[in-house]
């Protein structure tokens, strides 16, 4: 860079001197030569004049050769500034042959030249050519019948002119040389005034561009190259803020992409896998690489090119994978030289479908479950009201089972308008300070007579005491219960349930076993669901709805605890209730 400026400045200023000095010198010597052809003229003017001319024409017509004429001219040889230099002659005027001059030595190889020719057709020769070796002038003397007898001239064979010329040249080389030199010494000093100042904005646009803004272009004038520094400056600040915006939002959109719950996918023209985020592996099961294409990934959605060419829309497709319901929208993406890419987002709906067959599955259930005992209370009482002849008994009995049908909807919808309650925090809790071991104890002693009537043992294992606890005590004795009656509608002839509790990791519990029927594997992580039941039959022979343990769950994520159940087929269940101690709580017993 500074080579480069340095040598281009030297350039401009050498050439700058010479081409000044050029058409100076060319100015001069053209100068001094026109002045020595003005003097020159003016000399001859000043000396051939009408009056002189006539006196040697006068004189000429009794001489009989030109050394008369040499003699009145020799008078004048101040005047026309003959020297060794400059020379008169006198010419035949008819041949031309040299007769007398001032310098006979130069008669013997004189050259006639375009003056003389000129002087011996009878005008005056005085033309002066700026270009050429000599000036000369030459004068015609005529005879009394008019022909030329004598040619009269002065010739001047520039010699002064050309060392004067010389020397002025030299001059002039002396002065260029000089110029030169100064050009050059200048050219230092011009190339460090503005090439530094580039030189250090130059080493900070390499460490800019290598990331590092730590350092500043230092100021030291406020011309245009300081102006231009100031300038730098702001804009490698301005760059600086706005590489640090553009990271963090790239931070910002890189995380959320790595991290969203949503697969995104970018395919090129030919199809090929460009970019992927992590999500997408766990919701197709593949292993992506960098050979993947969108053929492998999804190799029965055929997505039309024209389809999405219009306006830029995305295209919803249905897909299956890994045990998976995914909803992909396909969009077009603009890669480089008009080409188009895809991206593809896959948006996992497992859940939602879940949900929405759980949603169609609990209004067939709720609407099952009032279906039977509305059919029933229907049938008995068409019964009753189309038969005249029904005896008293007949018709308590059918009394008795529309009553029971009524108390079993009153049940199941008092059931959901609790989880409805629950579902929407608006069931009103009594939360204050409670002893699980008092619900605990309260609840056997309400489920012992039930226990007893099925042939059942009812053993209590209970502790001293337990750490305290917060809640409602009403809602927490109505989910023990309930998981008693679970317990006894589903244990086995003589069988038994165990009831312990304790404490464990900040929490209190309650344990429920019995030994039962159990409950299949594969039915445990539905237990919880609304209307589900293992054993469809008996739970309604027993009277249940279906939504007891849903209930159950629901009251004790209420007060921030759970319920875990835990069962072998055959061979019977434990159902533990977990509430989170108070702090500091007291022990109860």
């Amino acid at each position: 860079m500074f080579r480069s400026l340095h040598r281009k400045l030297v350039l401009v200023l050498v050439l700058l001197i010479v081409s000044v000095m050029t058409v100076v010198g060319t100015f001069l010597i053209n100068s001094v030569t026109s002045y020595h052809i003005q003097e020159f003229r003016s000399q001859m003017y000043s000396v051939f004049t009408g009056e002189f001319i006539l006196t040697l024409e006068g004189n000429a017509a009794h001489l009989d050769n030109g050394a008369e004429l040499r003699d009145m001219i020799e008078a004048y040889s101040a005047p026309l500034g003959i020297d060794a230099y400059r020379r008169f002659y006198v010419l035949d005027g008819h041949t031309g042959a040299y007769l007398a001059g001032s310098d006979d030595s130069y008669g013997s190889d004189m050259e006639l030249t375009p003056n003389i020719l000129t002087a011996m057709n009878g005008t005056v020769g005085q033309e002066v050519e700026l270009l050429g070796n000599y000036f000369d002038v030459a004068i015609p003397i005529r005879d009394t019948d008019g022909s030329v007898r004598f040619v009269v001239g002065v010739l001047d064979d520039k010699t002064e002119l050309k060392e004067l010329n010389w020397n002025l040249f030299t001059i002039l080389i002396r002065a260029m040389l000089f110029g030169l030199v100064v050009a050059i010494f200048l050219s230092f000093l011009l190339s460090k005034t503005i090439t530094d100042p580039v030189e250090r904005l130059t080493e900070q646009a390499s460490r800019i561009a290598g990331g590092d803004f730590s350092q500043s272009a230092e100021i030291e004038s406020n011309d245009e190259i300081g102006v231009l520094g100031q300038t730098f400056n702001d804009m490698s600040r301005q760059l600086e803020t706005t590489l640090l915006q553009e990271e963090e939002e790239r931070n910002k959109l890189d995380t959320l992409f790595r991290h969203m719950a949503d697969g995104m996918l970018a395919f090129d023209s030919a199809g090929r896998l460009m970019q992927s985020n992590p999500a997408v592996e766990a919701l197709l099961g593949k292993r992506l690489t960098a050979e993947s294409t969108y053929q492998e990934l999804f190799p029965d959605v055929q997505v039309q090119q024209e389809d999405l060419a219009q306006d830029g829309r995305s295209i919803e497709v249905d897909f299956a994978a890994n045990q998976r319901f995914l909803k992909i929208y396909f969009a077009p993406i603009r890669l480089e030289a008009d080409k188009q890419g895809l991206m593809a987002v896959l948006h996992d709906v497992t859940e939602q479908q879940k949900l929405d067959d759980s949603r169609r599955e609990f209004v067939a259930n709720v609407s099952h479950e009032l279906r039977t005992p509305l059919t029933n209370v229907r049938g008995y009482a068409e019964t009753l009201m189309s038969a005249d002849d029904i005896d008293r008994e007949t018709q308590v009995r059918f009394l008795s089972v529309i009553s029971s049908e009524a108390d079993r909807m009153t049940r199941i919808v008092k059931d959901l308008l609790t989880l409805t309650r629950l579902d929407y925090n608006r069931m009103e809790m009594k939360m204050e300070p409670m002893d699980l071991l008092a619900i605990g104890k309260k609840a056997v002693q309400a489920m012992e007579m039930e226990a007893k009537n099925r042939g059942l043992t009812l053993i209590t294992r209970l502790p001293d005491a337990l750490p305290g606890t917060v809640g409602d005590a009403e809602r927490i004795q109505q989910v023990v219960v309930n998981i008693l009656t679970n317990a006894i509608k589903y244990n086995k002839p003589d069988g038994s349930i165990t009831v312990t509790g304790g404490s464990k990791g900040g929490r209190v519990f309650l344990r429920v076993e019995d030994t039962g029927i159990g409950v299949p594997k594969e039915d445990l992580p539905r237990l919880f669901e609304r209307f589900y039941r293992v054993d469809k039959a008996r739970s309604r022979e027993s009277g249940g709805t279906g939504l007891g343990l849903a209930i159950a769950r629901q009251i004790a994520e209420t007060h921030g605890g759970s319920i875990t159940f835990d069962s072998k087929y055959g061979k019977g269940s434990v159902v533990t209730l977990w509430l989170p101690a108070a702090e500091g709580g007291a022990r109860h017993d």
